[in-house]
């Protein structure tokens, strides 16, 4: 138990269709590092404790271009700014139904267009998820995040995944779900229930996004965060880097996220794990790109970190392939919670005893206390 093993002293407003014309593909040549991004605000730019939504894709650009010692060292100061230094956030993510899910995301091993040899089931019993959850709290974490592999939940369903919240909640864990797109009135039936966050990524960058998923817009991610929005539920929606794209790309993705009307509550990074059997693993095997510059990685989480300053930022999949350094680096650049276990979803993780080192070796301690919820609409 990562709590017990480490000893230290913690040193929507708009349509749809707006939030889409507010992504247009332009370009970012010519943006420089310049004091229209000084963190400190003495060249005009934001000052560290200052939100903005109001991002542009060339100061996104800037701030990736950004000598990396210098970016790292301003998004550490707005971290510091708005976080507890030196304390992470631990979560657990249960896959509570797997596998069959019809959408055709070129990323996932739960597709059934992939050809990866997962078997699906069936929804978990709800006591299998609470039994779940109170082994997740003993090993020490603090939030419980839940996912099926569904284009959208049903309304049939609707009984058995509130009872997975409630019960949750009255262990004393932050809950989290992710189960595809969401109708308004689900969205407040979960609210009714006591959802804290409602997980629903945007993957990457609109102008890409066609090029990794077609049985869904990008519209309709959208419109799923906008329901959460309205019902009350914070926001947890980020994506994944290292699928072959750009840096443009990811500038695009960041950028995606911090002109939302509200930022994410919780911003959740992931590198991509190439599956064998799903088009993007098969596709980047065995080449360079089959996983993303580690200091790339470490600029996506301080560039977001920057740009989302409120928002707790996740190391999420791929901290399997990661060194220590590397993950050193991403708290120091403001990431603020991981994800424990041994797996997520269907993929492997670094697990329960390598992360009570890592704690250890940096001086980190899990989040203390109960961090107050922030209400998700005004």
């Amino acid at each position: 138990m990562i709590g017990e093993s480490v000893q230290t002293t913690p040193f929507v407003s708009s349509p749809v269709e707006k939030r889409i014309q507010a992504h247009p593909a332009e370009g970012v040549a010519g943006a420089t590092p310049s004091t229209e991004l000084d963190t400190n605000g003495e060249g005009g730019g934001p000052a560290l404790d200052e939100v903005r939504t109001d991002w542009t894709r060339a100061e996104i650009a800037a701030l990736f271009d950004l000598p990396f010692t210098e970016l790292v060292f301003r998004a550490a100061e707005v971290h510091r700014t708005h976080h507890a230094h030196g304390q992470v956030q631990l979560a657990t993510l249960l896959s509570i139904k797997t596998g069959g899910c019809p959408e055709d995301c070129g990323y996932c091993s739960q597709s059934a267009h992939a050809d990866t040899g997962l078997t699906a089931t069936k929804l978990m019993d709800v006591r299998a998820v609470l039994q779940a959850a109170a082994q997740a709290k003993d090993a020490g974490s603090q939030r419980f995040c839940m996912g099926a592999a569904w284009r959208n939940l049903k309304d049939r369903d609707m009984d058995a995944i509130c009872a997975m919240v409630e019960g949750v909640r009255a262990m004393g864990l932050e809950t989290c779900m992710t189960l595809g797109m969401l109708e308004p009135h689900q969205a407040r039936r979960l609210a009714d229930a006591g959802l804290d966050y409602y997980n629903h990524n945007i993957d990457t960058s609109p102008e890409r996004y066609g090029e990794v998923i077609s049985t869904r817009t990008f519209a309709d991610r959208l419109e799923t965060l906008e329901n959460v929005r309205e019902a009350g539920i914070n926001v947890c929606c980020g994506g994944i880097v290292g699928m072959g794209e750009t840096r443009e790309d990811r500038v695009g993705f960041v950028h995606a996220l911090a002109t939302l009307p509200r930022h994410p509550e919780s911003v959740p990074v992931n590198a991509l794990v190439p599956v064998k059997g799903t088009p993007l693993g098969d596709m980047l095997a065995d080449t360079p790109m089959a996983k993303i510059d580690d200091i790339e990685f470490v600029r996506t989480v301080a560039v977001a970190r920057i740009t989302m300053p409120m928002s707790t930022v996740r190391l999420s999949a791929g901290r399997e392939s990661m060194g220590e350094a590397t993950q050193a680096l991403c708290f120091l650049a403001g990431a603020n919670s991981i994800f424990t276990g041994d797996k997520l979803l269907t993929t492997g993780n670094r697990g329960d005893s390598a992360d009570a080192a890592l704690f250890a070796k940096l001086g980190l301690t899990p989040l203390a206390g109960e961090e107050p919820m922030r209400a998700a609409a005004e």
